[in-house]
């Protein structure tokens, strides 16, 4: 196996973007706009999620939430594989409230790794209807196996850990950032926002939010030149626009983040 071979196929749903991978690649700490589910095919991983330290292995579903910082490291030496969905969160939405109607209280997925060999399938089959299936009965087909992947995970709610809130002076400093993710901001601009020395923010924001300041604004811009890129903007444009030095300051923050590169989630999601 090499390092990274990351594919971002062309789902045929707006709003869903299908990724695989084979890789012995160790991702720091990031985020995702939109929710993630996947499976692990071969090999396993640990990772830090919003809901604690996991551990996956071949045949497990793997789920994360918009906004939770997570990273994944490969167990032993020889990688693993594994295929995954990231849907905006409108189609999670638009699913969930079919699925309230049904009884199922729904909240953000709960758990990080499930294990469980019917999910596994479900996921596996929209998979490849997202990916392959191109007849005309596809659109109803995917729509099915979608609701069905979701109530099994939804199942899963009640074993979940209730996740820490963010202190509102942490909140305050990370809405300052939010408002502006291309400003030039300092920890001092962050201390006076929040009420804190500039320690108590780095060591606040940190244990709230699994990313330190720094880590968080490049964060936000890297998703930032992700809605440019995915509107058509060019890539040099979009590494201006986002707060990058300049496009290959972007390329290298994307590629050690998510795996690809700008111009190949350009050429996937364009």
């Amino acid at each position: 196996m090499t390092k990274g071979q990351f594919r971002m196929l062309r789902s045929g749903v707006a709003g869903v973007e299908a990724v695989a991978a084979a890789t012995r690649h160790s991702f720091p700490r990031h985020t995702h706009q939109q929710y993630g589910i996947g499976l692990i095919h071969q090999g396993a991983q640990k990772s830090h999620s919003g809901r604690g330290m996991v551990e996956a292995r071949a045949g497990d579903t793997i789920t994360v939430n918009p906004g939770e910082v997570h990273d994944g490291a490969p167990i032993g030496d020889a990688g693993r594989t594994w295929t995954m969905l990231y849907f905006d969160p409108p189609v999670i939405a638009e699913a969930a409230r079919d699925l309230k109607e049904s009884g199922t209280a729904l909240c953000e997925f709960p758990r990080p790794v499930i294990s469980d060999a019917r999910l596994a399938g479900v996921f596996e089959r929209l998979f490849r209807a997202m990916t392959k299936d191109q007849d005309s009965a596809a659109a109803i087909h995917r729509e099915e196996l979608l609701l069905m992947l979701l109530a099994q995970v939804y199942r899963e709610q009640g074993r979940s850990e209730q996740r820490q809130t963010i202190p509102g002076a942490i909140r305050r400093a990370q809405d300052l950032i939010d408002d502006a993710p291309t400003a030039a901001v300092t920890l001092a601009d962050l201390a006076q926002t929040s009420g804190l020395s500039r320690f108590q923010v780095l060591r606040g924001f940190a244990r709230a939010t699994g990313l330190t300041p720094h880590a968080y604004l490049i964060q936000r811009r890297i998703d930032l030149a992700r809605q440019l890129i995915a509107g058509g903007s060019p890539l040099a444009e979009a590494a201006a626009a986002s707060g990058f030095a300049d496009q290959s300051h972007m390329t290298r923050t994307f590629v050690r983040t998510y795996g690809i590169s700008p111009g190949a989630y350009a050429g996937a999601v364009i």
